[in-house]
């Protein structure tokens, strides 16, 4: 009875042809080995299309310590370099686990790849693997787009994601730097940068993004600020007593003044005999505090 193949499923599976379709005639440039040898750890170079720029160190100590106890149970994958050198494909945190387990060799799939094949696979095996940020997410699409000229379609087939996340994950990267940081940082989410990019205004946008760190606003809350800053609906009763036209000087100047001050954007109507109010919204109890300590001078 024949053998039963493994199904390495989508992914990088899919990016692995099965070894009955290896050609060994093929061009070195296109043809795919799926061989599995031991490699020594000091022959491995890194993978200059990796999209992860930082690892976490907790989860490489505790891969390492299984690695101690159970070997490299997925091999790695790289390519062949010059001068018995290799480069490395996917897996780089067993990588760096297996070195700090004090192995001296680890498995890896030896296969030969393009320099887009190399991206594309990286990126695949991250996704698939490890909680990129949605930030080097981006920037790898948007590497991988422009390297191989892919439409988006044919990008979300390559990694397995729909066509509108694809277009999420691109439009992130017209967001102001100071955002795409924070993204990074884990300071906001995708979910909040998604509802910053609905408005047009960059200062609108970071004044919004202070407010989410200061006051721990959730995407819900966002989406609500910007969806009432896209679209103002005032109430019929003071749709009447307030005019139309544009506030004053002094008080447009106050309004921005306190908005700043107060880190959170107040709201001035004024009738046009001068009569009005003065907004001040606050998220939560502890928001409340803080913004009458600011008040107060303390």
């Amino acid at each position: 009875m024949a053998a039963k193949k493994q199904v390495l499923g989508r992914g990088l599976g899919a990016l692995l042809q099965s070894m009955e379709t290896i050609n060994p005639e093929a061009d070195y440039n296109t043809s795919i080995t799926a061989s599995i040898d031991f490699i020594p750890l000091t022959s491995i170079e890194a993978n200059p299309y990796q999209p992860r720029k930082e690892f976490d160190d907790q989860a490489i100590e505790e891969l390492s310590q299984s690695i101690k106890q159970q070997g490299v149970i997925v091999p790695i994958t790289v390519t062949k370099g010059e001068k018995n050198k290799y480069i490395l494909i996917a897996g780089e945190r067993r990588l760096r686990a297996a070195k700090q387990a004090g192995l001296k060799e680890i498995p890896a799939y030896i296969r030969v790849a393009t320099h887009h094949e190399m991206m594309e696979m990286a990126l695949v095996e991250n996704i698939q693997r490890e909680n990129l940020n949605a930030i080097e997410i981006a920037l790898s699409i948007q590497a991988l787009i422009e390297s191989c000229k892919l439409t988006q379609e044919q990008m979300s087939e390559k990694i397995g994601k729909n066509r509108s996340t694809i277009t999420n994950y691109l439009r992130l990267l017209k967001l102001p730097a100071a955002i795409q940081i924070a993204i990074q940082d884990n300071t906001l989410s995708m979910g909040h940068a998604r509802a910053l990019i609905n408005l047009e205004s960059e200062e609108q946008q970071l004044g919004i993004m202070k407010q989410i760190i200061d006051r721990e606003l959730s995407v819900r809350q966002v989406e609500a600020m910007v969806n009432e800053i896209k679209n103002p609906i005032p109430t019929k009763s003071k749709a009447k007593a307030i005019s139309n036209k544009p506030l004053p000087e002094i008080h447009a100047e106050f309004k921005t003044e306190l908005s700043t001050k107060l880190s959170t954007q107040i709201d001035i109507k004024r009738s046009q005999r001068g009569k009005g109010t003065i907004s001040i919204p606050f998220s939560n109890d502890k928001d409340f505090q803080r913004i009458i300590a600011i008040i107060e001078g303390k």
